[in-house]
């Protein structure tokens, strides 16, 4: 008999576990997958370490957790300045004064950045937006929102900026300093070795098994535990009864290149909406790799469906209301808590992945 049977060794099932076991716990984790580490799992292809579900760059300001994930990893001093694309345009990101001053060949000073696109705000301003492009040039104007953010949102979400929701842009990033930092945070990096040895640290004397689906042995879990913390989706927990949650996936065209170096940078967005794919990652540059080959991920946004990966919760009026339906069912469960973004329905980051671990774990005896 278990004590914990924890669905998933993400991130958050992966805290919970270290956390439970600590407190003398038996635990029990499985997970789906072939490989522990949810979408943080990193593989060592060619000697560097690739984030196999895309980008991800550890960044707090929570001296707390920051202490906490430093017991499991030595984080390197990596810091995300990611570069967009438009056409045979490079831009700096966030929108900053390197920005402005390639955008605007007359511009050189914050305020002449800031008279620059408040007049472009002002020449097309609407008072009540009523989309995605009408919020956007609103907040940064037209020619911000033409070259580095219409065709990128677009491919995203595979719709018109026309077609969404203002709400979704409530605010755009824009500095007046020359500073490419794309975080604001204190501690930034990267686990020296990829994130899966992380989790393995993490995951130290606690039984583990892989390719292990918890709905084809659900009965049976069960009737071995007393307390189950479940990670999963929580409208796949309860077979869609309320029908499947909405979300948007990403797949990824993985190669190995015979170059020490394709782009230079860790992350180059391709904003214009023709390019098909989002962005082109190269998973050396995390670490500051000197191998003789590199691997670059192109990453492409897509529709879901069951059955796919979920990546990103749509959070729109409809699936609020549909997530609110789960969450009520999910409450009546004994026994069972639901955590992580697919069984809370929430975009983390992996702070807050931990800090939601942190909160759950205060509840659990």
């Amino acid at each position: 008999m278990y004590d914990y049977l924890i669905v998933g060794s993400g991130l958050f099932g992966a805290v919970c576990a270290r956390e439970l076991t600590n407190r003398g716990k038996k635990c029990l984790v499985i997970e789906k997958r072939s490989h522990i580490g949810g979408n943080i799992y990193t593989e060592n292809i060619e000697g560097i370490n690739v984030h196999r579900y895309g980008a991800h760059i550890f960044h707090t300001s929570d001296k707390t957790v920051w202490e906490y994930v430093n017991k499991f990893a030595e984080f390197n001093n990596y810091v995300n300045c990611p570069v967009a694309r438009y056409h045979d345009e490079c831009y700096n990101l966030p929108f900053n004064m390197n920005t402005f001053t390639k955008l605007w060949p007359d511009v050189f000073t914050p305020a002449e950045a800031e008279a620059r696109i408040a007049k472009e705000r002002g020449e097309a301003y609407v008072e009540a937006p009523q989309n995605l492009e009408e919020q956007a040039i609103n907040l940064v104007g037209k020619t911000i929102y033409e070259k580095l953010v219409k065709g990128y949102t677009e491919k995203q979400w595979g719709k018109k900026c026309t077609e969404l929701p203002a709400f979704i842009i409530r605010r755009l990033p824009v500095r007046f300093t020359f500073d490419n930092n794309y975080f604001n945070d204190r501690y930034q990096g990267i686990p020296i070795g990829g994130y899966t040895q992380m989790i393995e640290r993490m995951l130290e004397g606690v039984e583990v098994r892989l390719n292990c689906d918890f709905f084809a042995h659900k009965c049976e879990f069960l009737q071995e535990t007393q307390h189950v913390i479940y990670t999963g989706a929580i409208d796949r927990y309860f077979d869609y009864c309320y029908g499947p949650l909405e979300y948007r996936s990403v797949r990824f065209e993985t190669e190995v290149i015979d170059m020490p170096n394709f782009q230079g940078n860790a992350v180059v967005n391709y904003t214009a909406a023709e390019v098909p794919f989002t962005r082109i990652i190269e998973h050396k540059h995390f670490e500051f790799g000197t191998q003789p080959k590199t691997v670059i991920s192109r990453e492409y946004s897509s529709a879901w469906k069951p059955g796919d990966e979920p990546y990103y919760p749509v959070n729109d009026e409809k699936n609020g209301n549909l997530y609110a339906k789960y969450r009520a069912l999910a409450e009546e469960e004994k026994n069972v808590v639901f955590g992580g973004r697919l069984g809370q329905y929430k975009y983390y980051d992996m702070d807050d992945v931990i800090m939601s671990a942190f909160e759950m774990l205060k509840t659990l005896k």
